[in-house]
């Protein structure tokens, strides 16, 4: 796990090795970060698995939950034709550029009015992570690029 720092730094909060990424294992992995003194959590950027987003909400209560948008780009595409993949891509990095809360939902919105007629399922697919996609505009802008 990585954080950021109040100075915009990024720091090595803890590793450990499991060999499952299961609800138990991710608890005790924040756990003990919790015992060793991690605080002040406001959110945590990870993967959508329901027991690593369980553990955050029981271990870092507070906390707001992002979903990665690395990981979250590797399981649209599972759904989306390749032929499609490379301008559906583009349109949902172009979400993450904008300057303001506003204009990353209206972008967000383009994005579904674009794929939706075509790409129905790619649209749903969307449109159920865009709370978890857009988790860091409850944030300063200024911070953005580190979430």
């Amino acid at each position: 796990a990585t954080g950021v720092n109040a100075d915009g730094h990024r720091e090595v909060l803890g590793v450990k090795v499991a060999t499952s990424e299961t609800k138990q294992a991710w608890n005790a992995f924040f756990a003990d970060l919790v015992a060793r003194g991690l605080t002040g959590t406001l959110l945590v950027t990870s993967d959508a698995h329901a027991g690593l987003v369980e553990a955050i909400a029981a271990n870092l209560p507070g906390a707001t939950w992002q979903r990665c948008r690395t990981h979250y780009a590797a399981n649209l595409m599972q759904v989306c034709p390749k032929s499609a993949w490379p301008a559906v891509k583009t349109m949902l990095h172009s979400v993450y550029d904008q300057v303001d809360t506003e204009a990353v939902h209206a972008q967000f919105d383009k994005l579904l009015d674009s794929v939706g007629p075509s790409l129905p399922k790619v649209a749903a697919h969307l449109d159920d992570a865009r709370a978890d996609l857009l988790a860091f505009t409850g944030f300063p802008q200024p911070i953005w690029r580190q979430i």
